[in-house]
């Protein structure tokens, strides 16, 4: 079989990784890819962006491509699902209609409010002087969103007043044509992923995301700066409930309004102290990093999986898993996540035969054999270990052997858990 994967981040540089060593899976193309993919044998990188969606159908025509894969929104957004349907190229991933779970909050927001799908209380605006007004009606803190894409980054904790304003006026000004301001929930976050075709359900591990930038979870969030996989507080019961509250009457929903679902469909979710579940977002994607924390971890063939759910044939599919731990840990260039520097040398990334680590390229390029960074996030580190405390010590020994000016990330992934054991 012939795979193309879409996508240029470290979710794709782990998707591709895995799904090629699929023994159904004969050789992977990745749109545009990275440096990371460009060094994995038997995959090659396409000079096509993500979003150039009648390049990457032609691409599959003249490929003979069996499968697509896509990695990020952004191509889900332009409907690369509907082109490659219509031209009958089997492609896992949702619908532009279905994809605007993500691509629009408020689209999301509402949605879940039809259903009764359980969300934070939440109002939208287009006017400043009107979402400025319902600041001052409610009590802090507060939560704006940018209601488009903004790769992770679009949403703001305010914890006072003049944040909350200052954030109104960021995101309205930011070609964002609409906002949500949503009330704070306590509790402890956890990323929940399952595969679909849309009938049938795969849940996945479950894992945790550090979006902000700073230790402690301070600062600006970010599109994440880590991961581990499993998080063990959630249980048989707790996922069962997670499975009836939230995956499948979000599903039997989307299929009552015609938009049938097939792809990862990932719930951002809010866990109270006293068990009860919020849905923070939906993702029509796999998570980055939580990507790079379950790959490593999953036995079974993924390959496997993606024909089965594009085929609707999921029906009694299960998942094996490595029982340890794993942690990804993000290396970030200074100023992430702002304007950031590029074009550094990047040395001491490569690892002599640990098999319990795997390093995946986000925002990095090779020039003259050199790896140099090319974006915010550069580099994952992903590590296998018995404990949330070994994985990310292997994972931190590794980040800081590689070394380039400005390089930081956080010491603590996984912080929660590790203070639990």
């Amino acid at each position: 079989m012939r795979v193309l994967i879409i996508g240029q981040g470290g979710r794709e540089h782990a998707l591709a990784w895995k799904i090629k060593q699929s023994p159904d899976v004969s050789q992977i193309f990745v749109a545009p890819g990275n440096a990371g993919t460009a060094l994995e044998p038997g995959i090659t990188n396409v000079n096509i962006a993500a979003t150039d969606v009648p390049a990457l159908l032609d691409f599959a025509r003249i490929e003979k491509i069996d499968l697509t894969i896509v990695g990020p929104e952004a191509p889900l957004a332009e409907g690369i699902v509907d082109a490659f349907q219509a031209a009958h190229f089997p492609i896992f991933g949702p619908t532009q209609k279905a994809a605007q779970l993500e691509t629009s909050k408020v689209f999301s927001k509402t949605f879940m409010a039809k259903h009764g799908i359980p969300t934070a209380a939440f109002a939208t605006f287009e006017d400043k002087v009107l979402a400025k007004k319902y600041i001052n009606d409610h009590p802090l803190p507060l939560v704006v969103k940018a209601s488009g894409l903004m790769a992770g980054k679009g949403v703001i904790i305010c914890e006072n007043k003049e944040e909350a304003l200052a954030a109104i006026e960021t995101l309205l000004s930011d070609h964002q044509s609409e906002i949500v301001i949503e009330s704070f929930l306590e509790g402890e976050e956890v990323s929940f992923i399952v595969m679909t075709d849309g009938i049938h359900i795969v849940p996945l591990a479950t894992s945790q995301d550090h979006k902000r930038r700073d230790e402690g979870d301070l600062g600006p969030n970010t599109g994440g700066m880590g991961a581990y996989s499993p998080v063990a507080w959630v249980d048989s019961t707790l996922e069962e409930k997670i499975l009836n509250t939230v995956i499948q009457p979000t599903l039997k929903a989307l299929a009552k309004e015609n938009t049938p679902y097939c792809g990862f469909l990932y719930a951002g979710l809010m866990i109270s102290p006293k068990g009860d579940i919020h849905v923070l977002e939906f993702n029509c994607r796999l998570g980055d990093p939580e990507t790079q924390a379950l790959i490593p971890r999953l036995k079974t063939d993924l390959f496997a999986l993606c024909w089965a759910a594009t085929h609707s044939q999921l029906q009694n599919k299960c998942v094996e898993w490595d029982d340890r731990v794993a942690v990804s840990v993000v290396l970030c260039a200074a100023g992430y996540p702002g304007p950031v520097q590029t074009g550094d040398a990047i040395h001491h990334y490569k690892m002599d035969g640990d098999t319990a680590v795997k390093f995946f390229v986000s925002g990095a390029k090779s020039q003259n054999q050199q790896l140099m960074t090319a974006g915010g996030r550069v580099l994952c580190i992903s590590a296998l270990g018995q404990t949330v405390h070994e994985a990310r010590e292997k994972a931190l020994y590794w980040a800081e052997q590689v070394t380039w000016p400005g390089k930081f990330y956080r010491k603590d992934i996984g912080w929660r858990a590790v203070k639990r054991e």
